[in-house]
């Protein structure tokens, strides 16, 4: 099968769950999910869905106990919706990519903090020799000069 139709079957599955999960599952186990991607084998016999929950991880662990429960429904709408003769078995992976993103821009912060401190201890400081160590053309002496 082609990437190209591989790519398509995901980004189906993608909308289709995005939608069940927003419509028709009505678990009060299930937090604020947000799906961000779907990968789907080669052969299109599994889908692996990456999802996020916004809250605490309290949430995060109902949210997972609620996408479990639902898996079934969502794997029969899924394969009403593609139309393929095997619907491909569906797992649900938490994305870390929130909490990631969140120690990228917090090493960030701590960059920043670091230059503007040694901006601050540099804007005062004196060259320990001259400003300019090089030798110029006007340190030369002049050739046409005889010893």
């Amino acid at each position: 099968m082609s990437q190209a139709r591989v790519r398509k079957i995901a980004d189906r599955i993608k909308v289709t769950v995005a939608e069940m999960l927003e419509r028709r599952i009505k678990d009060p186990r299930l937090g604020f999910v947000t799906i961000t991607d779907v990968r789907v084998t080669g052969d299109t016999q599994h889908a692996t869905i990456f999802y996020t929950v916004f809250g605490t991880d309290d949430e995060r662990t109902g949210s997972a106990a609620a996408l479990e429960s639902a898996k079934g429904l969502l794997r029969s709408e899924v394969g009403k919706q593609l139309g393929m003769r095997h619907t491909p078995t569906l797992e649900f992976v938490l994305d870390a990519l929130p909490e990631t993103a969140a120690h990228i821009e917090e090493l960030l912060a701590k960059a920043r903090q670091s230059d503007a401190d040694v901006a601050r201890s540099a804007s005062g400081a004196q060259y320990a020799g001259d400003a300019d160590p090089y030798r110029t053309s006007a340190d030369e002496p002049a050739e046409d000069s005889a010893p």
